[in-house]
Protein backbone atom coordinates (compact mmCIF):
# COMPACT_ATOMS: atom_id res chain seq x y z
CA UNK A 1 0.00 0.00 0.00
CA UNK A 2 1.00 3.37 -0.42
CA UNK A 3 1.78 6.09 1.85
CA UNK A 4 -1.61 8.12 0.75
CA UNK A 5 -4.31 7.95 2.89
CA UNK A 6 -6.82 4.80 3.44
CA UNK A 7 -10.69 5.65 3.29
CA UNK A 8 -12.27 3.49 5.50
CA UNK A 9 -16.07 4.47 5.62
CA UNK A 10 -18.20 3.18 8.74
CA UNK A 11 -14.97 4.11 10.87
CA UNK A 12 -16.98 4.30 14.14
CA UNK A 13 -18.79 0.54 13.53
CA UNK A 14 -18.06 -2.50 14.66
CA UNK A 15 -15.67 -4.26 11.86
CA UNK A 16 -14.86 -0.45 10.60
CA UNK A 17 -13.00 0.25 14.08
CA UNK A 18 -10.85 -2.72 13.88
CA UNK A 19 -9.57 -2.43 10.88
CA UNK A 20 -8.89 1.04 11.02
CA UNK A 21 -6.83 0.50 14.16
CA UNK A 22 -4.92 -2.53 12.53
CA UNK A 23 -3.87 -0.20 9.72
CA UNK A 24 -3.09 2.83 12.27
CA UNK A 25 -0.84 -0.11 14.07
CA UNK A 26 0.55 -0.89 10.28
CA UNK A 27 1.54 3.02 10.49
CA UNK A 28 -1.20 3.85 7.72
CA UNK A 29 -2.63 7.59 7.45
CA UNK A 30 -6.46 6.70 8.02
CA UNK A 31 -9.52 8.98 6.75
CA UNK A 32 -12.75 7.40 8.75
CA UNK A 33 -15.91 8.56 8.16
CA UNK A 34 -19.21 7.30 9.96
CA UNK A 35 -22.73 8.87 9.82
CA UNK A 36 -22.85 7.92 13.60
CA UNK A 37 -26.28 6.78 12.94
CA UNK A 38 -28.96 5.82 16.02
CA UNK A 39 -29.50 2.26 15.37
CA UNK A 40 -27.82 1.55 18.18
CA UNK A 41 -26.21 3.43 21.03
CA UNK A 42 -24.48 6.07 19.58
CA UNK A 43 -22.08 6.25 22.63
CA UNK A 44 -20.23 3.01 21.92
CA UNK A 45 -19.42 4.78 18.50
CA UNK A 46 -18.15 7.85 20.12
CA UNK A 47 -16.04 5.50 22.29
CA UNK A 48 -14.53 3.68 19.06
CA UNK A 49 -13.95 7.16 17.67
CA UNK A 50 -11.94 7.86 20.98
CA UNK A 51 -9.70 5.17 20.72
CA UNK A 52 -9.12 5.61 17.34
CA UNK A 53 -8.40 9.56 17.65
CA UNK A 54 -5.62 8.55 20.19
CA UNK A 55 -3.24 8.43 16.53
CA UNK A 56 -2.40 11.13 14.99
CA UNK A 57 -2.31 9.26 11.87
CA UNK A 58 -6.40 9.01 12.10
CA UNK A 59 -8.77 11.94 10.77
CA UNK A 60 -12.54 11.46 11.10
CA UNK A 61 -15.18 13.02 9.17
CA UNK A 62 -18.82 12.91 10.07
CA UNK A 63 -20.54 12.33 6.75
CA UNK A 64 -23.98 10.13 5.49
CA UNK A 65 -22.76 9.01 2.17
CA UNK A 66 -26.01 8.88 0.79
CA UNK A 67 -25.96 12.31 0.87
CA UNK A 68 -24.12 13.23 -3.11
CA UNK A 69 -22.53 16.39 -2.88
CA UNK A 70 -20.78 15.71 0.40
CA UNK A 71 -19.55 12.48 -0.70
CA UNK A 72 -18.50 13.57 -4.46
CA UNK A 73 -16.69 16.42 -2.18
CA UNK A 74 -14.55 14.14 -0.46
CA UNK A 75 -13.78 11.90 -2.74
CA UNK A 76 -12.48 14.73 -4.91
CA UNK A 77 -10.25 16.58 -2.56
CA UNK A 78 -8.27 13.62 -0.99
CA UNK A 79 -8.00 11.04 -4.43
CA UNK A 80 -8.13 8.09 -2.03
CA UNK A 81 -6.27 5.21 -3.75
CA UNK A 82 -7.50 2.52 -1.70
CA UNK A 83 -10.91 2.18 -0.19
CA UNK A 84 -12.54 -0.22 2.22
CA UNK A 85 -16.24 0.61 2.23
CA UNK A 86 -17.73 -1.12 5.40
CA UNK A 87 -20.65 1.54 6.14
CA UNK A 88 -23.91 0.03 6.18
CA UNK A 89 -27.06 -0.24 7.59
CA UNK A 90 -27.17 -2.92 9.18
CA UNK A 91 -29.50 -6.04 10.33
CA UNK A 92 -31.66 -8.46 9.15
CA UNK A 93 -34.82 -7.91 11.18
CA UNK A 94 -34.65 -4.07 10.71
CA UNK A 95 -35.05 -4.40 7.56
CA UNK A 96 -38.31 -5.90 7.34
CA UNK A 97 -39.80 -3.44 9.29
CA UNK A 98 -37.44 -0.39 8.14
CA UNK A 99 -36.90 -1.12 4.28
CA UNK A 100 -36.16 2.33 3.57
CA UNK A 101 -33.04 2.94 5.58
CA UNK A 102 -31.44 0.02 3.50
CA UNK A 103 -32.23 1.70 0.09
CA UNK A 104 -31.14 4.92 1.24
CA UNK A 105 -27.61 3.54 2.90
CA UNK A 106 -26.31 0.25 1.47
CA UNK A 107 -27.68 1.34 -2.80
CA UNK A 108 -27.78 5.42 -2.39
CA UNK A 109 -24.80 5.19 -0.07
CA UNK A 110 -23.06 2.70 -2.25
CA UNK A 111 -23.33 4.24 -5.75
CA UNK A 112 -22.16 7.27 -4.30
CA UNK A 113 -18.96 5.42 -3.46
CA UNK A 114 -18.70 3.81 -6.70
CA UNK A 115 -18.85 7.32 -8.32
CA UNK A 116 -16.29 8.62 -5.82
CA UNK A 117 -13.69 5.74 -6.91
CA UNK A 118 -14.66 5.92 -10.86
CA UNK A 119 -13.90 9.40 -10.73
CA UNK A 120 -10.99 10.08 -8.89
CA UNK A 121 -8.25 6.86 -9.96
CA UNK A 122 -9.19 4.44 -6.72
CA UNK A 123 -7.17 1.79 -7.64
CA UNK A 124 -8.50 -0.79 -5.40
CA UNK A 125 -12.59 -1.04 -3.67
CA UNK A 126 -12.63 -3.43 -1.13
CA UNK A 127 -16.40 -3.41 0.31
CA UNK A 128 -18.75 -5.28 2.73
CA UNK A 129 -21.23 -7.71 1.05
CA UNK A 130 -23.07 -10.28 3.64
CA UNK A 131 -23.33 -14.27 4.22
CA UNK A 132 -27.00 -12.93 4.14
CA UNK A 133 -26.77 -13.05 0.33
CA UNK A 134 -27.00 -17.20 0.54
CA UNK A 135 -30.65 -16.78 0.85
CA UNK A 136 -32.91 -19.49 0.24
CA UNK A 137 -29.84 -21.61 -0.88
CA UNK A 138 -29.64 -24.94 1.67
CA UNK A 139 -26.37 -26.28 -0.46
CA UNK A 140 -23.48 -26.30 2.38
CA UNK A 141 -21.17 -24.77 2.50
CA UNK A 142 -21.66 -21.66 0.65
CA UNK A 143 -19.87 -21.32 -2.21
CA UNK A 144 -18.68 -18.02 -3.61
CA UNK A 145 -19.30 -19.98 -7.02
CA UNK A 146 -23.27 -20.63 -6.28
CA UNK A 147 -26.31 -18.16 -7.33
CA UNK A 148 -27.56 -16.16 -4.95
CA UNK A 149 -30.67 -14.82 -6.51
CA UNK A 150 -32.90 -15.63 -3.94
CA UNK A 151 -32.63 -12.90 -0.58
CA UNK A 152 -34.91 -13.47 1.67
CA UNK A 153 -34.82 -10.15 3.59
CA UNK A 154 -34.04 -6.72 2.36
CA UNK A 155 -31.04 -6.26 4.03
CA UNK A 156 -29.84 -9.62 1.99
CA UNK A 157 -31.04 -7.64 -0.97
CA UNK A 158 -29.38 -4.24 -0.96
CA UNK A 159 -25.97 -6.40 -0.18
CA UNK A 160 -26.59 -8.37 -3.48
CA UNK A 161 -27.00 -5.16 -4.72
CA UNK A 162 -23.83 -3.82 -3.68
CA UNK A 163 -22.19 -6.94 -5.54
CA UNK A 164 -23.92 -6.25 -8.87
CA UNK A 165 -23.64 -2.51 -8.60
CA UNK A 166 -19.81 -3.31 -8.38
CA UNK A 167 -19.17 -5.57 -10.95
CA UNK A 168 -20.99 -3.00 -13.14
CA UNK A 169 -18.92 -0.93 -12.37
CA UNK A 170 -15.63 -3.43 -12.53
CA UNK A 171 -16.88 -3.76 -16.43
CA UNK A 172 -17.90 -0.18 -17.35
CA UNK A 173 -14.68 1.95 -15.84
CA UNK A 174 -12.20 -1.47 -15.17
CA UNK A 175 -12.70 -0.07 -11.30
CA UNK A 176 -11.16 -2.98 -9.90
CA UNK A 177 -13.80 -3.75 -6.96
CA UNK A 178 -13.60 -6.79 -4.38
CA UNK A 179 -16.61 -7.99 -2.17
CA UNK A 180 -16.55 -9.74 1.18
CA UNK A 181 -19.47 -11.56 2.10
CA UNK A 182 -18.62 -12.13 6.31
CA UNK A 183 -20.39 -14.70 8.29
CA UNK A 184 -21.77 -14.01 11.71
CA UNK A 185 -18.95 -11.49 12.79
CA UNK A 186 -17.98 -11.31 16.65
CA UNK A 187 -15.64 -10.12 19.08
CA UNK A 188 -14.65 -6.62 21.62
CA UNK A 189 -16.43 -3.89 20.18
CA UNK A 190 -19.10 -5.56 18.67
CA UNK A 191 -22.45 -4.53 18.25
CA UNK A 192 -25.44 -4.21 21.15
CA UNK A 193 -28.14 -5.75 18.09
CA UNK A 194 -25.96 -9.02 17.60
CA UNK A 195 -26.53 -11.94 19.71
CA UNK A 196 -23.21 -12.56 21.76
CA UNK A 197 -23.87 -8.88 23.39
CA UNK A 198 -27.84 -9.67 23.80
CA UNK A 199 -27.41 -12.79 25.18
CA UNK A 200 -24.49 -11.56 28.06
CA UNK A 201 -26.39 -8.91 28.70
CA UNK A 202 -29.69 -10.80 29.04
CA UNK A 203 -27.41 -13.52 31.31
CA UNK A 204 -26.04 -11.02 33.73
CA UNK A 205 -29.15 -9.29 34.64
CA UNK A 206 -31.57 -12.77 34.96
CA UNK A 207 -33.27 -11.96 31.76
CA UNK A 208 -34.23 -15.06 29.42
CA UNK A 209 -32.30 -14.74 26.02
CA UNK A 210 -34.18 -15.80 22.93
CA UNK A 211 -33.28 -18.74 20.91
CA UNK A 212 -34.96 -18.93 17.59
CA UNK A 213 -35.70 -22.17 16.09
CA UNK A 214 -36.10 -23.52 19.43
CA UNK A 215 -32.48 -22.92 19.58
CA UNK A 216 -31.64 -25.43 16.72
CA UNK A 217 -29.41 -23.42 15.09
CA UNK A 218 -25.68 -23.04 13.56
CA UNK A 219 -23.54 -20.13 12.77
CA UNK A 220 -20.19 -19.75 10.92
CA UNK A 221 -19.23 -17.19 13.93
CA UNK A 222 -16.53 -15.73 12.37
CA UNK A 223 -13.85 -13.92 15.17
CA UNK A 224 -13.44 -9.77 14.34
CA UNK A 225 -9.53 -10.57 14.24
CA UNK A 226 -9.97 -12.42 11.10
CA UNK A 227 -11.97 -10.43 9.27
CA UNK A 228 -9.43 -7.92 9.71
CA UNK A 229 -6.60 -10.15 8.74
CA UNK A 230 -8.46 -10.78 5.36
CA UNK A 231 -9.53 -7.34 4.09
CA UNK A 232 -5.58 -5.92 4.99
CA UNK A 233 -4.60 -8.90 3.12
CA UNK A 234 -6.77 -8.22 0.15
CA UNK A 235 -6.60 -3.94 0.07
CA UNK A 236 -2.69 -4.18 -1.29
CA UNK A 237 -4.55 -7.42 -3.87
CA UNK A 238 -6.45 -5.72 -6.39
CA UNK A 239 -9.30 -7.79 -7.94
CA UNK A 240 -8.32 -8.89 -11.56
CA UNK A 241 -10.10 -10.45 -14.44
CA UNK A 242 -10.21 -13.79 -15.06
CA UNK A 243 -8.94 -14.96 -17.44
CA UNK A 244 -10.84 -18.43 -17.54
CA UNK A 245 -13.90 -16.58 -17.25
CA UNK A 246 -16.71 -17.96 -19.53
CA UNK A 247 -20.04 -16.32 -20.27
CA UNK A 248 -21.16 -19.47 -21.96
CA UNK A 249 -20.54 -21.17 -18.01
CA UNK A 250 -20.25 -17.85 -16.20
CA UNK A 251 -18.59 -17.95 -12.28
CA UNK A 252 -20.50 -15.47 -9.97
CA UNK A 253 -17.36 -15.23 -8.12
CA UNK A 254 -14.98 -13.95 -10.71
CA UNK A 255 -15.24 -11.52 -14.17
CA UNK A 256 -12.88 -10.87 -16.94
CA UNK A 257 -13.84 -7.66 -15.53
CA UNK A 258 -11.35 -6.98 -12.34
CA UNK A 259 -14.06 -8.18 -9.84
CA UNK A 260 -13.77 -10.72 -7.19
CA UNK A 261 -16.08 -11.80 -4.39
CA UNK A 262 -14.85 -14.14 -1.27
CA UNK A 263 -16.34 -15.40 1.80
CA UNK A 264 -15.28 -14.53 5.05
CA UNK A 265 -16.32 -16.96 7.67
CA UNK A 266 -14.76 -19.46 10.23
CA UNK A 267 -15.22 -22.15 7.70
CA UNK A 268 -16.74 -24.45 11.21
CA UNK A 269 -20.09 -23.57 12.46
CA UNK A 270 -21.30 -23.53 15.74
CA UNK A 271 -24.79 -24.54 17.32
CA UNK A 272 -25.91 -21.70 18.81
CA UNK A 273 -26.41 -23.84 22.09
CA UNK A 274 -22.89 -24.20 22.50
CA UNK A 275 -22.14 -20.84 22.23
CA UNK A 276 -24.69 -20.18 24.87
CA UNK A 277 -22.87 -22.75 27.06
CA UNK A 278 -19.70 -21.09 26.32
CA UNK A 279 -21.02 -17.73 27.34
CA UNK A 280 -22.64 -18.86 31.15
CA UNK A 281 -18.81 -20.51 31.50
CA UNK A 282 -17.07 -17.17 30.93
CA UNK A 283 -19.77 -15.17 32.81
CA UNK A 284 -19.85 -17.22 35.35
CA UNK A 285 -23.98 -17.51 35.24
CA UNK A 286 -26.74 -19.63 34.05
CA UNK A 287 -29.27 -18.26 31.27
CA UNK A 288 -32.62 -18.69 31.18
CA UNK A 289 -34.03 -19.78 28.04
CA UNK A 290 -36.86 -18.60 25.85
CA UNK A 291 -37.52 -21.34 23.02
CA UNK A 292 -38.83 -19.33 19.81
CA UNK A 293 -39.85 -20.30 16.32
CA UNK A 294 -37.86 -19.05 13.58
CA UNK A 295 -37.97 -15.21 12.63
CA UNK A 296 -39.29 -13.88 8.91
CA UNK A 297 -35.97 -13.29 6.93
CA UNK A 298 -33.51 -15.81 8.98
CA UNK A 299 -31.61 -18.82 8.16
CA UNK A 300 -30.95 -21.96 10.73
CA UNK A 301 -27.58 -22.88 9.43
CA UNK A 302 -24.31 -20.65 8.09
CA UNK A 303 -20.93 -22.38 6.84
CA UNK A 304 -18.69 -20.79 4.77
CA UNK A 305 -16.29 -21.63 2.15
CA UNK A 306 -13.22 -20.34 2.51
CA UNK A 307 -10.55 -22.15 -0.07
CA UNK A 308 -10.78 -19.21 -2.13
CA UNK A 309 -9.22 -16.85 0.54
CA UNK A 310 -6.76 -19.14 1.63
CA UNK A 311 -5.47 -19.95 -1.78
CA UNK A 312 -5.37 -16.04 -2.80
CA UNK A 313 -3.84 -14.65 0.40
CA UNK A 314 -2.53 -17.51 2.41
CA UNK A 315 -5.00 -16.94 5.47
CA UNK A 316 -8.09 -18.64 6.48
CA UNK A 317 -9.85 -17.54 9.94
CA UNK A 318 -9.83 -20.53 12.51
CA UNK A 319 -9.76 -18.78 15.79
CA UNK A 320 -12.01 -21.41 18.13
CA UNK A 321 -15.24 -19.81 19.52
CA UNK A 322 -14.25 -20.48 22.96
CA UNK A 323 -11.24 -18.32 22.61
CA UNK A 324 -12.97 -15.94 20.78
CA UNK A 325 -16.11 -15.26 23.17
CA UNK A 326 -13.41 -15.34 26.22
CA UNK A 327 -12.06 -12.55 24.52
CA UNK A 328 -15.54 -10.69 23.72
CA UNK A 329 -16.89 -11.45 27.73
CA UNK A 330 -13.37 -9.90 29.22
CA UNK A 331 -14.04 -6.61 27.20
CA UNK A 332 -17.91 -6.44 27.45
CA UNK A 333 -17.45 -6.52 31.44
CA UNK A 334 -14.73 -3.85 31.41
CA UNK A 335 -16.78 -1.77 28.58
CA UNK A 336 -19.99 -1.70 30.67
CA UNK A 337 -18.52 -2.36 34.25
CA UNK A 338 -20.72 -5.61 34.83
Amino acid sequence: MTSAPILVTGAAGFIGFHVTRRLLSQGHHVVGVDSMTTYYDPRLKEARCAELSTSNHFEFIKLDLADREPTAALFSQRKFQHVVHLAAQAGVRHSITHPHAYVDANVQGFINVLEGCRHNGCRHLVFASSSSVYGANTRLPFRVSDNVDHPISMYAASKKSNELMAHAYAHLFRLPVTGLRFFTVYGPWGRPDMAMWLFAEAILAGRPIKLFNHGDMRRDFTYVDDVVESIVRLIDRPASPDPQWSGNNPDPATSSAPYRIYNIGNNKPAELLHIVSELEKCLGKTAQRELLPMQPGDVPETYADVDDLMRDVGFRPSTPVETGIRNFVDWYRRYTGT
